[in-house]
């Protein structure tokens, strides 16, 4: 290991003896007292150092034995520490489009060496997009950009050409079945050139349903995920219905709340909801109009959609269990709401108590001495 401060994360001294590292309030991290000759063996943590050179340098300053192996600690307890071997690693084996994401992984998985391995789970794993328009396109193309190995998209049809968007289906593609035109996009996104495919079709570790018609995320038809629930496969909803955006629940069968769940509820406490959201459904299919979908808003929600997608293969994804976040033009205020697992279900989930971890605001200090 060559130890060394994360570089994604910048520096200021609040005062003599009070250091920052990192700007924003969720990752950052204050780390005092800290003293002149301490302040001098932390510029030397700059991954050109084995922790054997280390100790010599500790020993050189002054510190006393131990010292190193002490701060390091401190140091890696706060997440500001990487290992700078898994650094020139990745150098190695990441395309240079992915060291962004890279350095992003790094602040968010406070352990050394732990961003280089959470990309390269990335790689390995598989997302089905089920909706190939402006929303789910933009989601599968995005998802390849951050490394995702395998993007499929399912959806039927030609391309319209209200179906494209920047970064997603091309203009061009006009008239193309929409399946191979989502495929082209995710393959324009993709961070590297080739890369060798299994003769089998990969199992999805994740289902994203983003279909053209925003009102069946905001209202799921539970049908459509039944084969997912019974095969445990998570699976996460997101859309736009008129001029607002869905992003979520994420479903994680038996744990955390499906569509029946939240059909159930809805009906119990409006008992016309499904005869409601029947003729929505089929007012949409006599439609002879484009539904609406503002280019902004679908960009801001299929961004969202992809980074729910990519905390969850990433191994932090249980906060958006059971939570929908709403954007609504023209402000995009976003709004929060949180449903929950109905005992007459048959998903099961109603016997599972799941924790959603808060996230906090406050910049985390760390004692020295």
């Amino acid at each position: 290991m060559h130890p060394m401060i994360k570089p994604a994360l910048r520096r200021a001294w609040r005062d003599r003896q009070t250091v920052q590292y990192g700007v924003a309030p969720a990752h950052a991290v204050l780390l005092g007292p800290v003293d002149n000759t301490t302040a001098a063996f932390m510029e030397s943590m700059d991954g050109t150092r084995s922790l054997v050179q280390l100790r010599e340098e500790a020993t050189r300053l002054g510190l006393p034995e131990g010292a190193t192996e002490q701060l390091l600690d401190r140091l890696a307890s706060a997440g500001v520490l990487d290992d700078a071997t898994a650094d020139r690693e990745a150098s190695a084996s990441v395309h240079d489009r992915l060291r962004p994401d890279l350095a992003s992984l790094s602040v968010v998985h406070r352990r050394p060496g732990d961003g280089l391995r959470r990309l390269v789970a990335r790689g390995e794993a598989s997302v089905q997009v089920r909706g190939a328009g402006r929303v789910g396109a933009l989601v599968a193309s995005v998802l390849s950009a951050a490394g995702v190995g395998e993007v499929a998209v399912v959806d039927g049809g030609q391309v319209e050409p209200w179906d494209t968007a920047p970064g997603a289906i091309a203009p061009d593609d006009c008239g193309e079945r929409r399946d191979v035109a989502a495929r082209r996009a995710v393959s324009r996104a993709r961070p590297w050139n080739s890369r060798p495919r299994s003769r089998s079709r990969p199992v999805p570790r994740l289902v994203v349903f983003a279909p053209r018609d925003g009102l069946d995320a905001y209202a799921p038809d539970p049908g459509a995920a039944e084969g997912f629930i019974g095969a445990g496969t998570p699976h996460l909803y997101g859309g736009v219905v008129e001029s607002t955006g869905f992003v979520g629940p994420l479903v994680t069968p038996g744990v955390s709340p499906c569509a029946g769940c939240m059909l159930r509820a809805r009906a119990e406490r409006e008992p016309s909801w499904p005869l409601v959201v029947g003729q929505w459904r089929m007012s949409a299919r006599r439609r002879s109009g484009v539904p609406a979908c503002d280019s902004a808003l679908a960009t801001v929600v299929a961004g969202a959609i992809a980074s729910y997608a990519l905390s969850f293969l990433d191994g932090d994804g249980a906060c958006a269990s059971g939570y929908r976040t709403r954007f609504s033009l023209p402000h995009l205020v976003g709004s929060t709401e949180q449903f929950s697992a109905h005992p007459e279900c048959p998903c099961g989930a109603s016997s599972v108590t799941a924790d959603h971890p808060l996230s906090a605001d406050a910049v985390e200090e760390v004692t020295m001495a």
